[in-house]
C-alpha cells in the first residue's frame, strides 16, 4: 500500500549510496524475523541491502518526502509483497504500524541525513548552490517555509536557531544582517547575504560561509530535533525483545539525543545516585550493541556524504 504518492507522477533520482551500508545490515542480521522500521527510507538503500539479505523480515517504509516515498516504491518495486509505504513524518509511528495492521517490530532505522535529491533540485531550496525560493520543507504540504522563518521571525529567534541548531558563532550578527535586508526571497540572496557578514578571516575557512545557516533553517522548519526524541521512544516501546533501533546521525545536535534517549533508556530512567544499587525500581529497555561508530576511511573518501555519520545501536531487552 502507497499512501501520499501520486502513482502516475515521474520518480524522481534518489540514488546515492547508502551510508554505512555494511555496518548496518550486520547490525540487523541477528534480529527477529517481523517487520523492520525504514523511518527515512529515502532512495530506499537500507530497505533494498536489508531485504536482500533477510527474506524473514519486511519493512515499513516511512519519509515525510514525498518525492522520497515515490523513489523508494519504484526502487523496491521488486520486494512489493514484502514493503509497504507511509508518507509522514517519523514520530507518528504508531498511526503508520497501526493502519497496516503492524502489532509490533523487528527493528528500526533512523537515517537522519538530508538525500543528494533533496539538495540537488534547486526548487526545493535546500542548497545554497542554486538559485531558487526559500521552501526547505521535507514535506511541501505543510509547514512554514525557510523564506517564512526569514523574513518573520525576530532578531532572537533567528540568532536562537543557528547558534543551537549549528554552532553558528556569528548568529548575532547574520540574525541582524538578515532583518537588515528583508525581505529575502531567494536562496542566492540570502547566501550572499549571510557570507557578508561574517568577518572575511572567517569565510576563508570551513566551507562555504552560509553552510551552517542553511543547515539550522533545514532543522528548524522542519522540527528535526524536536521530533526525535518522541520518534526513537515509541520505535523502542514497539519493538519486540531482541529487536535493535540503529540511528544515523549527522551532526552534534541529533547525535546528542540520540545518545541521551539511548542512555535514558539503558537504565529504564533511574534516578538513583550514580554508584549505587537502584532502589526506584527502573528497567532497563535497551542495552548497547558494540558496533563501528564511524564509516571507514575507505568509505568517507569514497563517499563524501559518510564523513560526519555516527552510527549507535541498542537492541531491546
Amino acid at each position: 500500500m502507497i499512501v501520499g504518492v501520486n502513482s502516475h507522477q515521474s520518480t524522481p533520482d534518489f540514488a546515492h549510496e547508502p551510508v554505512m551500508l555494511t555496518e548496518i545490515t550486520d547490525a540487523f542480521d541477528v534480529v527477529p524475523r517481523g517487520v523492520v522500521l525504514d523511518a527515512t527510507v529515502g532512495g530506499g538503500g537500507h530497505s533494498r541491502a536489508l531485504l536482500e539479505r533477510r527474506s524473514d523480515i519486511s519493512v515499513l517504509a516511512m519519509d515525510r518526502d514525498a518525492d522520497a516515498i515515490a523513489a523508494a516504491h519504484a526502487n523496491l518495486s521488486t520486494f512489493a509483497d514484502r514493503v509497504v509505504f507511509q508518507q509522514g513524518r517519523f514520530d507518528a509511528l504508531s498511526e503508520a504500524m497501526a493502519s497496516h495492521g503492524i502489532a509490533i517490530l523487528s527493528g528500526a532505522l533512523f537515517d537522519l541525513g538530508v538525500s543528494s535529491h533533496q539538495f540537488d533540485v534547486a526548487e526545493r531550496g535546500f542548497s545554497y548552490r542554486f538559485d531558487a525560493p526559500l521552501d526547505m520543507r521535507m514535506d511541501r504540504s505543510q509547514g512554514r517555509t525557510a523564506g517564512d522563518l526569514v523574513n518573520g521571525a525576530s532578531e532572537e529567534e533567528l540568532s536562537r536557531v543557528l547558534r543551537d541548531f549549528a554552532d553558528e558563532r556569528f548568529s548575532l550578527r547574520i540574525a541582524r544582517a538578515i532583518i537588515a535586508s528583508r525581505p529575502i526571497q531567494s536562496t542566492l540572496q540570502l547566501s550572499d547575504i549571510v557570507a557578508s557578514a561574517i568577518p572575511a578571516p572567517a569565510r576563508r575557512r570551513g566551507g562555504h560561509p552560509a553552510k551552517r545557516t542553511f543547515q539550522a533553517l533545514r532543522i528548524a522548519v522542519n522540527e528535526e530535533l524536536s521530533v526525535l526524541p518522541r520518534a526513537l521512544d515509541l520505535a523502542i516501546a514497539h519493538t519486540c525483545t531482541g529487536g535493535r533501533i540503529a540511528v544515523l546521525s549527522y551532526h552534534s545536535g541529533e547525535d546528542r539525543i540520540v545518545k541521551e534517549r539511548f542512555a535514558h533508556h539503558s537504565t529504564g530512567g533511574c534516578r538513583c545516585p550514580q554508584g549505587l544499587p537502584c532502589v526506584c525500581g527502573a528497567k532497563p529497555l535497551v542495552q548497547r550493541v558494540r558496533i563501528p561508530g564511524r564509516p571507514t576511511a575507505e568509505e568517507q573518501k569514497r563517499n563524501r556524504r559518510s564523513t560526519s555519520a555516527r552510527l549507535r545501536v541498542v537492541e531491546v531487552r
